[in-house]
Parts: C-alpha cells; structure tokens; sequence
C-alpha cells in the first residue's frame, strides 16, 4: 500500500510540474494579496479531479480490461503528443522584412 502511495505520488507531482494548471496558479496567486486562499482552491480542485479520476478509473477496469484501458490511454498520450510536435513546426514566427508584427526594420 506504501509503495503505492509513493509512486502515486511521485507521478502526479512530477506529472504536474510546469503544467498549465501550476502556470494559471502562479497567475492568480501573482495577482492576489492572499496565496494561502490559492493553495487551498486549486489544493481542493486538484483533490477533487484526482477523486473523478480514481472513481472513473476504477469503474471502468471493472468493465473494460486494464491493458485496453491502458493502450487507449497510450495511444490518446501518443496523439496528442504528435499533434503538439506538428503545431509546433508549424508556428514558426514570419521572417522577412513585410512589416508584420515581429519583424524588426531600422532606417537609415
């Protein structure tokens, strides 16, 4: 159970490290006076998905076997992965002096 607990652990927090949700949080908590209250908000909203994930999780290996689950899940990850790739290749900032936004021009 122990070794459980750990490597849950272990895998959300490094699973959550730079993600957009710690980014929105360091934005909120930027812009407040009060960072106790944001810990406890996005702590509760974080315990609480992790509580739909658990329950979702577990009724669905009842139903469907772990390995399908698991391969939907690797190939969902793979999917979007390749996506991210793609969309990064494909916004390259425009070069050229056209006088678009980010193209520097000095004059003589």
């Amino acid at each position: 159970m122990l070794t459980l607990l750990a490597s849950t652990f272990a895998t959300v927090f490094l699973a959550e490290l730079g993600d957009k949700t710690q980014l929105a949080i360091v934005s909120i908590s930027g812009t407040s006076n009060r960072p106790g209250a944001v810990f406890a908000g996005s702590a509760a909203a974080l315990v609480l998905a992790s509580l739909v994930g658990a329950a979702a999780g577990g009724s669905l290996s009842s139903l469907i076997p772990t390995n399908a689950l698991q391969l939907a899940a690797s190939i969902g990850f793979l999917i979007l992965g390749i996506r991210l790739i793609l969309r990064s290749r494909g916004a390259q900032p425009p070069s050229g002096s056209d006088g678009e936004a980010g193209a520097a021009t000095i004059d003589p």
